[in-house]
């Protein structure tokens, strides 16, 4: 032992020896720059690649989130006017064609029927009465007839006793008188006869002038107690019903219910001008409605708006003017859709659609 060593006390252990750690760095470099190097050819490569698929796919997909569900609407308005009497349906209801949806107090036109038939009575006494006297005239004009011959007979007669000076020239004047007379008559009762048959026409009472205005007049009242019950014109779900009230009156031609048709569905997309440029119909599209946004409904391009918005609105705009501003315009798009969503499709809802315009519908043939 050397001098100035600490020999340890007895009963303690000798220290141990302290570990020594070994790095082997030419190992661990290899590897770093193995990493570096595959860091700096994949960023490059998938940069690459993104860079490549747009490219490709540039202009290939046009969207716009400016669409909306449509479906077929029907104001149903009231033939007649009067109070409502009776309600016959809820908000939301489902109806089919034909269903009662609201009636109408029916009381003033069952008593403009009666009227009515009352009217076609009248008429076919008033027709009677010309067949009557159509059959009449006939009797008249041979009574008339005969007067006149005894008239010109007596004419005769008195003509000879005036040439021989047995009568006097005014008993002659007034057989002649006579004679006038009955002409006077059977002129008149031809006349008659030609006025009642004018009036009276052949294929029975149906056909006469007066009657057929009374039936007219019948089947008009019918008409209109038959409207006094409104009916649903489609199937589909009823709305705005908070306009039938009892008691309150309905106007004729004034929408007092809605009925939204059903399975009649479609995507109205109003996309720029400047994206029609490869749309054709036939395309497929991809929707996504705002209220299930995890839903993906398939659909394709039906077909492309004849004319923009602006210019079949009620109020085109008038560019013709000195501060006049280019506006790229919309055109509405119809999109069918061909996959069922699983959710009800309601009116109105927002949608964003995306149509694909690389596959191109087949060119009709050419005729």
């Amino acid at each position: 032992m050397k001098e100035g060593a600490i020999k340890p006390a007895e009963g303690q252990a000798a220290p141990a020896a302290a570990e020594t750690i070994v790095v082997d760095d030419g190992a661990a470099a290899p590897r770093r720059k193995k990493g570096r190097l595959i860091l700096m050819l994949s960023v490059p490569l998938i940069l690459l690649a993104v860079g490549a698929y747009f490219y490709l796919t540039s202009g290939r997909y046009v969207s716009t989130d400016n669409a909306y569900v449509q479906q077929d609407k029907v104001g149903v308005s009231a033939l007649v006017t009067g109070p409502i009497t009776e309600v016959a349906v809820r908000e939301n209801q489902r109806v089919k064609a034909g269903d009662l949806l609201f009636r109408i107090d029916p009381s003033p036109y069952r008593i403009a029927l009666e009227q009515a038939e009352a009217q076609i009575a009248s008429a076919q006494v008033s027709v009677s009465k010309l067949q009557a006297e159509n059959a009449g005239t006939g009797a008249d004009i041979l009574a008339a007839q005969d007067n006149l011959v005894i008239a010109q007979r007596n004419l005769e007669r008195y003509s000879e006793l005036l040439r021989r000076g047995f009568t006097t020239r005014v008993l002659y004047d007034q057989q002649l008188h006579n004679v006038q007379e009955a002409k006077q008559r059977l002129a008149n009762a031809r006349n008659n006869a030609q006025v009642t048959a004018a009036q009276i026409r052949s294929g029975g009472e149906s056909a006469q002038p007066a009657i057929a205005a009374a039936i007219a007049a019948r089947d008009k009242a019918l008409l209109d107690l038959k409207r006094t019950e409104i009916r649903a014109p489609i199937d589909g779900y009823v709305t705005q019903t908070d306009r039938l009230q009892l008691g309150s009156m309905a106007v004729q031609g004034l929408a007092m219910v809605t009925v939204v048709r059903s399975g009649d569905t479609w995507i109205e997309a109003n996309y720029k001008e400047t994206d029609l440029k490869t749309m054709a119909p036939g395309q497929p599209a991809e929707i996504r409605l705002d209220a299930y946004p995890s839903a993906r409904i398939r659909g394709h391009v039906a077909s492309i708006g004849r004319g923009t918005g602006s210019e079949l609105s009620v109020l085109p705009a008038q560019n013709a003017t000195g501060n006049w501003v280019k506006v790229t315009q919309r055109v509405p798009v119809r999109i069918a859709i061909d996959s069922n969503p699983g959710r009800p499709l309601l009116a109105g809802l927002s949608a964003k659609v995306k149509v694909d315009t690389q596959e191109q519908a087949p060119a009709p043939a050419r005729r």
